[in-house]
């Protein structure tokens, strides 16, 4: 089986989860070396921190000697109309979700800069696009991941560096497993498959945007969504 990532660094934050953990083995199959950064790891990441950012990017790259993509799957939902969603909540989606995303993109750049290019890719949601009621907190954190990308994309296009987003629908995961089934039944009757979208089905987007078929994408959104956002 060819390998076109041999030789590839990756990181993923949020790698201990539902999609992050099926993102890193795609990206490993495809013969990359990728580490996750993740509060659960043994050595921690925590992507609220600035500084806990910067210092696992240094170790992965003193381990590795270079770092080639960066994915953004670390995530978090505080749900609640905007009239009873508390300050708190808000600003812990947004340093997770966007703020997260934002660090790790200031502190990957320059390694990738060193790498002669690279690949990112950051984890949206197609309620960042769309919006849905109850998620106002959620869905302005991952509108802000297309903002950021696009305009991250103008400034290391000229680097070699392409950034895009992959916008899952819905996606099962053991933490969706908890929502009523009535909220899931209607995301299934929003879908054209008639189907919700699975981990791997993300993770093969992604491993796609890191692939050499990509090397001419950047600055879009990759919708993965079972038809849902339409």
């Amino acid at each position: 089986m060819t390998q076109p990532l041999a030789g590839r660094v990756a990181v993923v934050t949020g790698g201990a989860g539902g999609i992050g953990r099926v993102i890193i083995a795609a990206l490993r199959e495809m013969g990359a070396t990728a580490v996750s950064l993740d509060l659960a790891e043994p050595q921690p990441c925590d992507v609220r921190d600035d500084a806990s950012v910067a210092a696992a990017i240094e170790r992965v790259v003193h381990d590795h000697k270079r770092l080639d993509i960066a994915i953004h799957a670390a995530g978090i939902a505080r749900d609640g109309v905007v009239w009873k969603l508390t300050l708190d909540d808000w600003d812990a989606v947004q340093q997770v979700n966007l703020r997260g995303a934002f660090s790790l993109l200031r502190h990957s750049i320059p390694a990738m800069r060193r790498a002669g290019g690279g690949r990112i890719v950051l984890i949206g949601s197609i309620n960042g696009s769309r919006g849905k009621l109850g998620t106002s907190a959620y869905s302005a954190s991952k509108a802000g991941l297309l903002g950021l990308a696009k305009s991250v994309s103008r400034e290391v296009g000229r680097f070699g560096i392409l950034v895009n987003v992959v916008e899952p629908g819905w996606v099962e995961t053991p933490m969706s497993e908890r929502v009523p089934q009535t909220i899931k039944d209607a995301a299934i009757a929003e879908t054209l498959l008639g189907q919700l979208v699975e981990p791997q089905d993300v993770a093969s987007a992604v491993a796609f945007l890191c692939g050499p078929g990509a090397r001419r994408i950047t600055g879009q959104i990759l919708r993965v969504d079972a038809g849902q956002y339409l």
